[in-house]
């Protein structure tokens, strides 16, 4: 069937060329946006002056001497009549127009006598002769993978996922917009890295030919960026792309976006107050609300962020001091709780999985979850009131991490003795543990002023939608069809 429709096309585009028609002509003359002649509807029924609109064909009924064709741009639809009598190359048109083809149209506007607003065309040029037909704005596309696979299909006939992409826009434009306002300048960090740093992630791994050299696609924006602060630059950000090899779920990707800054002389408290404005901010931005819902249940913005204290709520979640326990103790505990654990994980990831498994997924409403052990984040400041502990804060709500900071540990020597610990981590198999990187150190010991850092990523545009994260994307990673 659809090769039936493929070649019947093909021979309106072979008659086409023999009438010496272009059907991928270069110019257009476009004037005006559908949405702007259904708005201003009267002005252009009064008006004399030509205009031009351009769009796909997304309906076609033939009534003879009279074609009905609704045209759609990215701005709207507005439905355009050809009569034979108004339009010199009428007969042609008759024999090639197909759903699915992009055509010029210039014309008068006129309501219908069903008050339908219209354009009854005085000229009409083809700008694409599509071979494909078009899925049908009733049916659609109903299977998940098939919308995920041709997102170009499911984004042409479902107003509500262009209408979702529109959003994610704004989101982005919003961080930048709030960033820039509060004197954050923009950088570029490289996307290959000799050494993956800044989280607990398998990288990529590719070959630079060039250099000779392999590289890692960068699992974070981190290193880089402190190193930049070590630079002399006090107040940067970057929103860039970053790659981890793991597993495909709701809230994971393999390949997505991450936004971090980095604050010279602030520190975790401060950064913590920042960040709640900075998600209000890009929130109502957004949506043009702070009260949203996500799985049947309310989720106020707006309100005053509860602060929790990761040690104690662990205690309180699972019975026992996640410092004072030990690793036996969280294997058991673990596995009690059908936690997948392997078998080469240190103490700080042991605890992460409880954490996950029992505490962050009853944390709905937005939360600030503070001082985590140090063991669970290398990266951290120690707190000054207790060395077991770091000056980290997690933004949780809808049962997960939505964004991570803390104060920076700019230590060298300290820095040092938490990387060899995850070495040893990594010697005994566990593939996420963070490497040493002599680089990044020998920067710190040139010195890194204090410094608070923050980062988030597309998963909180995905929650914010109520949506898998992969249904957010324009084109998610796939499984290649055999």
């Amino acid at each position: 069937m659809l090769e039936d429709i493929i070649l019947e096309r093909k021979k309106k585009l072979e008659y086409l060329k023999e009438e010496k028609i272009e059907a991928y002509p270069v110019e257009s003359k476009r004037t005006v946006v559908i949405v702007d002649v259904v708005n201003q509807f009267s002005l252009f029924s009064k008006s004399k002056k030509k205009f031009f609109v351009t769009g796909r064909i997304r309906n076609l009924r033939d009534q003879g001497k009279i074609i009905f064709a609704d045209v759609e741009d990215f701005s709207g639809r507005i439905q355009v009549i050809l009569k034979k009598d108004e339009l010199k190359n009428f007969t042609g048109l008759k024999k090639t127009l197909d759903m699915g083809d992009f055509i010029e149209v210039s014309g008068k506007t006129f309501l219908t006598n069903t008050k339908q607003k219209s354009v009854a065309a005085i000229s009409v040029k083809i700008l694409v002769k599509s071979l494909r037909s078009l899925p049908s704005d009733f049916y659609g596309l109903e299977n998940i993978e098939t919308r995920l696979r041709k997102r170009y299909l499911d984004s042409l006939l479902n107003k509500e996922v262009r209408d979702m992409f529109v959003k994610k826009s704004v989101f982005w434009k919003s961080v930048r917009e709030f960033m820039e306002g509060n004197n954050f300048m923009e950088v570029e960090t490289p996307v290959l890295e000799s050494i993956p740093g800044g989280a607990e992630a398998e990288p990529f791994k590719t070959h630079h030919n060039a250099l000779d050299e392999d590289f890692y696609l960068r699992i974070s924006l981190e290193i880089a960026l402190k190193k930049m602060m070590v630079g002399g630059f006090e107040k940067i950000y970057e929103i860039g792309r970053i790659f981890r090899n793991e597993g495909i779920d709701a809230e994971h990707l393999q390949d997505y976006t991450q936004c971090e800054f980095y604050w010279a002389y602030s520190d975790y408290q401060p950064l913590m107050k920042f960040v709640e404005k900075l998600y209000k901010f890009i929130i109502k931005k957004t949506l043009g609300t702070l009260s949203l819902n996500w799985q049947g249940k309310k989720i106020n913005w707006g309100g005053k962020w509860q602060i929790v204290d990761y040690c104690k709520v662990f205690k309180k979640e699972n019975g026992f001091d996640p410092i004072e326990a030990t690793r036996d103790q969280l294997l058991q505990h673990a596995h009690k709780l059908g936690v997948k654990i392997d078998p080469h994980l240190g103490k700080g990831r042991l605890i992460d999985l409880i954490y996950k498994k029992t505490v962050r997924i009853k944390l709905i409403q937005p939360t600030l979850l503070i001082n985590p052990p140090a063991l669970v984040e290398p990266l951290a400041k120690r707190s000054s009131n207790n060395s077991e502990v770091v000056e980290r804060f997690q933004v949780v709500a809808c049962g997960t991490e939505l964004g991570k900071g803390f104060s920076e540990a700019n230590d060298p020597l300290d820095q040092r003795a938490r990387f060899e610990e995850q070495m040893k981590l990594r010697a005994g198999g566990d593939k996420e543990a963070q490497m040493l990187d002599e680089d990044f150190l020998e920067a710190l010991e040139y010195g890194m002023p204090p410094t608070a850092g923050f980062g988030f990523s597309e998963r909180l545009f995905a929650i914010l939608m109520d949506k898998p994260i992969r249904e957010t994307v324009f084109f998610p990673p796939m499984k290649r069809k055999i």
